[in-house]
């Protein structure tokens, strides 16, 4: 580069004008893109425009490029002759310097050229933390935590559930914060900056995705359609006079003296499983029926929200999250002051939290307590590394972990107190023990339990209402989380094909996610909900955050990463975060995995019971996701040339350097 160059002179990284040839042992005396070899030992640092020696023994030096995506390569293009690596010297105002570049041709030059342009960003430090906080609290929030808590000793499982988010969850949540945002990568190209050979977990995360997006819509379908049938004056499932019902329907809450036999069944239970699911109509996963054209219809138009929600990137679902991340949160507590009121609602509290201290003992909770942390803050899915790689370089992303990762577990708290008072309103109208009331886990906890008690309140319809509109809003941005971490994986992976056609890809992703979600709506579909929430997104999940920490901690290097993470915040990480990424964190993956393995979960939905056959079916598309790490493995150590102590050394070493911003000048190294 010339001296004297000004602004006007200098050209975009994407300019192709601002390539040049240069031959070994020459200057580039033009504005050329120079592309560092990563064992450079020189960085830039914001400090003055000054050249430094790295820090420590970092030799994985940072590459300068304002913060943008950046393909370097180290091996010369096929085909080309004589072409070798070229050695560029760069007179610069103070002091000179020489870097190593890579000549670039045809397909792969093309692919480090788009890769350079410019990256999306927030727009506002606030729409990311709405965005994560959207994300971690989702129904699991609503109805599974307060079950887990009164079902493993109440106010004492409160210990474990701290021990373990302490411990475990949260160190993976600031890990994958920090990851995301230094290399500002989505899942499956940031392999190449940490440790190439684990790249398959970038593909199981997005095939773990799909599978969620394919049930986790259809429960927003059923709540759709809930919703729409909340604009009534008399709720649907209020009493027994509807098509849908039985001899057996009972309404107790009428005014007549009803009394609750064995065998009754609340008009709420009814509508959930005979008019909403029609489970009646299918007898087992072995004869799923037809497809629910109302449910059909629900989804169609949750998918065609969340298309418009996410087609742009991060600047149009970081608006949109205002309105689904807070509503929820207003919602909770109108219905938490309306909870409170209700005869009977302290039943419901004393229960939720009286303190079993007898069952800490027990391995199981524990279990429980760093299964909920974990699928509560929900590393693993691809989505925080996905929305840290859009935040600004030298964002506090410590802070926002520990913020984010508090506010989820308080809301998990007090979502306890939403359900609970309700359900001992429901104990005292039924005259029963909140025991037996509370029984139900999973989403009937919700349409059927909470329904009913809604619809037995004054003003039942506008509490239906909020309350459907609420766990709405929940799901939702959690779906344009998932979704998003499968599209910046994609795009940053295949840059030269999906960077200018983001809309495209998102419509073919939206339609297939749709094309899954068919088995899920037809008259069986609830027992697949439910065969996938289990068995398809637990254990391979927990094997994907597993072997993440593994390759950070242990591969990548925690001395590395604490000196990325020192790069960005200007404080490196304690020796606290340093003994969780080592050691204590992999510890709780494995010891959570193993027990699910050791004891999987029997299945029984309703009346239908799985048969064993179900629980191998459920392993295999489990293991489907999960297969991808070791195919890639095998694959990797293939294709790369050399002995096998050769390839293997080549395959745990990053292939290229991450960008690191300076100023408002675009460069790739100095």
């Amino acid at each position: 580069m010339e001296n004297k160059a000004t602004s006007n002179e200098t050209q975009p990284l994407t300019s192709k004008k601002g390539i040049s040839d240069c031959n070994e042992g020459e200057d580039c005396k033009e504005n050329g893109l120079l592309i560092r070899n990563p064992k450079s030992a020189l960085r830039l640092v914001d400090d003055g425009n000054k050249v430094h020696p790295g820090q420590g023994d970092k030799e994985e030096a940072a590459q300068i490029s304002n913060g943008y995506s950046g393909v370097q390569s180290s091996v010369p293009c096929s085909g080309m002759a004589e072409a070798e690596d070229a050695q560029c010297t760069a007179p610069a105002a103070t002091t000179t310097t020489t870097t190593t570049t890579s000549t670039t041709c045809g397909a792969e030059g093309q692919q480090q050229l788009m890769e350079l342009g410019d990256r999306e960003t927030w727009s506002k430090k606030i729409d990311f933390l709405l965005s994560v906080i959207g994300y971690a609290v989702d129904l699991g929030n609503v109805w599974r935590f307060p079950y887990i808590c009164y079902q493993n000793g109440g106010g004492a499982f409160l210990i474990p559930y701290t021990i373990m988010a302490i411990f475990g969850g949260i160190p993976l949540f600031y890990m994958e914060l920090a990851l995301g945002q230094y290399h500002r990568n989505g899942c499956i190209s940031i392999w190449r900056k940490i440790c190439p050979i684990f790249k398959g977990i970038g593909f199981a995360i997005c095939i773990i995705d799909l599978y969620v997006a394919s049930y986790y819509n259809t429960i927003m379908a059923w709540v759709f359609y809930y919703l729409v049938s909340s604009f009534t004056t008399e709720l649907p499932w209020t009493s027994c006079n509807n098509a849908w019902n039985t001899g057996n329907c009972t309404t107790y809450f009428s005014k007549d003296n009803i009394s609750w036999a064995l065998h009754s069944i609340s008009p709420a239970e009814e509508f959930y499983t005979r008019q909403v699911l029609q489970v009646h109509r299918s007898n087992g996963l072995d004869d799923l029926g037809g497809i629910s054209w109302q449910l059909t219809l629900c989804l169609l138009l949750i998918f065609i929200i969340v298309y418009f929600s996410i087609w742009k990137g991060v600047k149009t679902s970081g608006k949109v999250v205002w309105v689904t991340a807070t509503f929820p949160y207003v919602i909770l507590f109108i219905l938490l002051v309306r909870g409170a009121t209700l005869p009977g609602a302290w039943r419901g509290v004393l229960y939720y939290l009286k303190p079993e201290w007898q069952k800490l003992l027990a391995t199981e909770v524990w279990v429980d307590a760093a299964a909920q942390i974990f699928f509560s803050l929900g590393p693993g899915f691809g989505v925080l590394l996905a929305y840290a790689s859009y935040n600004k370089f030298h964002n506090n992303c410590y802070q926002d972990a520990l913020v984010t990762s508090t506010v989820n577990c308080l809301t998990s708290f007090v979502s306890g107190f939403v359900i609970f008072t309700v359900l001992g309103y429901m104990a005292e109208m039924r005259n029963e023990d909140v025991s037996e009331v509370a029984k139900d886990m999973g989403p009937s906890l919700l349409f059927i339990t909470y329904a009913e008690a809604i619809a037995n309140m004054p003003a039942s319809t506008f509490f239906a209402i909020i309350f459907f509109l609420m766990l709405l809003t929940l799901g939702l941005d959690s779906t344009f989380a998932g979704l998003e971490g499968v599209i910046t994986g994609v795009l940053d992976e295949f840059p030269h094909v999906w960077s200018k056609r983001r809309e495209f890809f998102v419509l073919g992703l939206i339609i297939i996610c749709f094309l899954g979600s068919l088995a899920t709506l037809t008259f069986g579909g609830a027992y697949v909900v439910k065969l996938f929430e289990e068995y398809a997104t637990g254990p391979a999940v927990l094997t994907v955050v597993f072997l993440e920490a593994v390759a950070v901690a242990w591969f990548y290097g925690i001395t590395q990463f604490c000196n990325d993470v020192k790069e960005m915040l200007g404080f490196a990480p304690g020796w606290y975060w340093r003994v969780c990424w080592v050691a204590i964190s992999p510890i709780f993956l494995l010891f959570v995995t193993c027990s699910f393995l050791s004891n999987p979960p029997e299945l029984r939905l309703f009346d239908y019971n799985y048969p064993y056959w179900t629980t191998v079916v459920g392993y295999c598309i489990g293991t489907s996701s999960i297969i991808c790490i070791p195919i890639y493995m095998a694959y990797r150590l293939i294709i790369t040339p050399g002995t096998l102590k050769e390839r293997i050394l080549k395959s745990i070493t990053p292939e290229t350097a991450t960008e690191i911003p300076f100023g408002d000048i675009r460069m790739n190294a100095v």
